[in-house]
């Protein structure tokens, strides 16, 4: 599961159209995992010691974990935001980090206790993502680095439709 998402990946960053590229097409490229990716891309920078970074990303963790309290928004990406564009070189960048870290990942993780990461079972992942976006948010010291973690856990388990 995880070495197709690395390779389908990998494949998009190559075939990019010149020019701005949709978030639509970045969200095309990973299936139905274009949710556990956004987790991992927005909780990764929330581990860094930069003054700031936990306070812009949270918020966009905290819309992301609202949206995924709505059980029919599971599978797309609002139009409002699939119509935003990043430059070419930026969604190669992406595409291709991420295809990196979904191969090295993927020899820890295997699809397991399906019924914990399928979509039935996904009641718990918005609550957790909004909870941990406002402990993000708050100004502790160091504060960021444990829910940040728990985050990337969770976005790479549903990545992997790994239930443990």
């Amino acid at each position: 599961m995880m070495r197709e998402l690395a390779a389908r990946l990998r494949a998009t960053s190559g075939a990019l159209p010149p020019g701005p590229v949709p978030l639509a097409t970045l969200a095309e490229a990973h299936g139905g995992a274009w949710q556990a990716s956004l987790l991992v891309l927005l909780a990764a920078p929330c581990m860094l010691p930069i003054p700031g970074v936990g306070v812009v990303l949270s918020v966009g963790l905290a819309l992301l974990g609202l949206m995924l309290l709505r059980p029919q928004q599971h599978h797309q990406l609002p139009a409002r935001l699939g119509r935003l564009t990043l430059p070419r070189e930026g969604a190669t960048r992406s595409l291709a980090l991420l295809a990196r870290f979904y191969d090295g990942i993927c020899r820890l993780t295997r699809p397991r206790m399906p019924a914990l990461a399928g979509p039935h079972a996904r009641w718990w992942l918005g609550p957790m993502t909004v909870v941990m976006a406002v402990l993000i948010f708050l100004p502790i010291p160091f504060g960021n680095l444990l829910p940040a973690v728990a985050l990337m856990l969770a976005g790479v388990a549903l990545a992997a439709r790994d239930g443990r």
